[in-house]
């Protein structure tokens, strides 16, 4: 009986270890967690604007490109410029009319251009927004004629939902006064070359404070006397040649 006794616990412990064991090996084939799969980012659209300068010797500001939906604009003739756009239409600065336009729950996406584009240049923006957003997508542009006073020139609302892989289309623009700013011609009050002075001020001749066609550059040569541009700065419409291709 004792010899029995003896071996009991021996054998207790052999199986107790051979579980150990088991439970061991049966964690070791446990297969590996299967991580969630990861969503696939939504696809988009992008579009090409190519901007031409048709002008004799008037640079144009950086552009601003704005994709968005009805109900969004740059400006409305016969209405007041907006801060955004007097601060462009004085100093060819767009931040703040991309600011506005970003800020605006119609606005789907924004681009600037990189730098001015020179007489019978160009320049080739990209702007990227959501397939699912192309129903009723239009496309805004706006630039300053930098030898001025406050002269832009840009497209509004021009219609690119519809347009299909590889398409392209073509508009050339006229130049508008945003009415901020009276059209003196100094030096002081123009931020180009022509003339080297203050752009934007917001307390500065608002007379008209409402955005009409312009009537052109006088220039000196032309009557003006106290004018700082000559007869290069004169420009006729169209004053830019806006290309649009979406390709993808």
């Amino acid at each position: 009986m004792s010899l029995i006794r003896s071996k009991l616990p021996a054998i207790t412990k052999i199986v107790a270890s051979a579980l150990l064991i088991a439970g061991c090996s049966s964690s070791d084939d446990d297969p590996a967690p299967v991580p969630d799969p990861v969503p696939a980012p939504p696809a988009t659209t992008t579009f090409e604007v190519t901007v031409s300068n048709l002008t004799n010797a008037q640079p144009l500001s950086p552009v601003a490109v704005i994709a968005h939906q009805d109900g969004y604009a740059v400006f409305t003739v016969g209405m007041p410029a907006t801060v955004g756009l007097e601060t462009l239409a004085e100093g060819g600065d767009n931040s703040a009319l991309i600011g506005e336009a970003d800020a605006d729950a119609l606005v789907l996406a924004t681009a600037s251009g990189t730098a001015p584009i020179g007489p019978a240049g160009s320049e080739t923006i990209t702007i990227e927004v959501l397939e699912s957003e192309l129903a009723g997508l239009l496309l805004s542009t706006s630039t300053m004629l930098v030898n001025t006073n406050d002269a832009i020139t840009g497209s509004n609302g021009v219609a690119i939902g519809d347009m299909a892989v590889g398409d392209v289309m073509s508009q050339r623009t006229i130049a508008y006064d945003s009415g901020t700013e009276a059209n003196t011609e100094l030096a002081i009050q123009i931020p180009g070359p022509a003339g080297g002075g203050e752009g934007f001020n917001a307390a500065r001749d608002d007379l008209a404070d409402r955005v009409t066609m312009h009537t052109g550059v006088v220039s000196r040569d032309d009557g003006l006397a106290m004018s700082d541009l000559s007869g290069q700065h004169r420009f006729d419409n169209s004053v830019a040649a806006f290309r649009i291709e979406r390709i993808n």
